[in-house]
């Protein structure tokens, strides 16, 4: 790692070792012993970015910790990391600690995220707007991805782009993973008792229940906030605030059926398979 990056890691470090020495100090060091560390999983351009703010809103209501430290899976630079350093990432996440990453289901990590001692919250999206968010992102948002230049030079139409998203692409420097396996490698959590799974699309059109329910799930994990369920709930929500997210769009559920064509619709459904079943967007293929 270039040491410009290197220097900008230990020193982040050091700011949360002050930060837990603080939450320590005001809430007191058993209490902070006790509360559960905090993952906010997603699969990209799935509400990550969301559930971090939502995460970030527990602080003020208990002895929790931002580290302040990029995804999980990230580093500084914002490489990709090998499995190795993505689980020694987990494991150095002590009690109240609150990070967030793109974790698939499948072991080291499970182990890791599913013990004692951890909160897992899983955020998923209907495929469909997924899809349509990475296309909008990698074309209009950030050069720098890896499917810019293909959607943009070698492709000429959104319907084109969103047959490539759902398809996969293989051409060298511009891979990118059918739409099915993606889903598949991060489906496990919907099977983890010790997670708690929800919806994107519940966080932006059921927002109040669905924090009670997270909240809900916390206590069961170790932590009940010092406030009222009421005052909680409202903490939570007052901590979104999607504009401020680099990656923010729309955040529209639903924004799918403003973009895919009849094309793309049975194409998906050839190479999904029941995946929108699965999920439970849909009831049978009739969309």
């Amino acid at each position: 790692m270039h040491p410009y990056y290197t220097t900008k890691y230990w020193l982040k470090r050091l700011r949360w070792k002050a930060r837990r020495f603080m939450v320590a100090y005001h809430w007191g060091a058993d209490s902070l012993q006790a509360t559960p560390a905090v993952l906010g999983n997603a699969m990209p351009k799935s509400g990550s970015h969301l559930i971090i703010q939502v995460l970030q809103g527990l602080i003020p209501l208990g002895p929790f910790v931002n580290p302040g430290f990029p995804p999980v899976n990230r580093g500084e630079d914002n490489s990709k990391l090998e499995d190795e350093a993505v689980l020694a990432n987990l494991q150095q996440m002590l009690p109240g600690d609150i990070a967030y990453g793109y974790i698939n289901s499948r072991e080291p990590f499970l182990s890791v995220l599913t013990k004692p001692g951890r909160a897992t919250v899983f955020v998923y999206r209907d495929p469909r707007d997924m899809i349509v968010s990475h296309v909008f992102y990698a074309t209009q948002m950030h050069e720098g991805h890896g499917m810019h230049h293909y959607y943009t030079e070698v492709l000429t139409s959104m319907e084109e782009r969103i047959n490539a998203a759902i398809q996969g692409v293989e051409e060298p420097g511009s891979e990118l993973s059918p739409i099915r396996a993606k889903y598949e490698s991060y489906l496990g959590w919907l099977d983890q008792p010790a997670a708690f799974c929800l919806r994107f699309e519940d966080l932006i059109l059921d927002r109040q229940a669905t924090l009670g329910c997270m909240l809900d799930y916390l206590a069961q994990r170790g932590f009940t906030p010092r406030a009222t369920r009421t005052q909680a709930v409202s903490a939570l929500e007052q901590a979104i605030v999607p504009q401020k997210s680099g990656t923010f769009r729309k955040g529209k559920p639903g924004n799918w059926e403003e973009h895919f064509t009849e094309a793309n619709k049975v194409f998906f459904k050839e190479q999904a398979g029941d995946l929108l079943i699965r999920l439970g967007y849909e009831t049978g293929d009739d969309w």
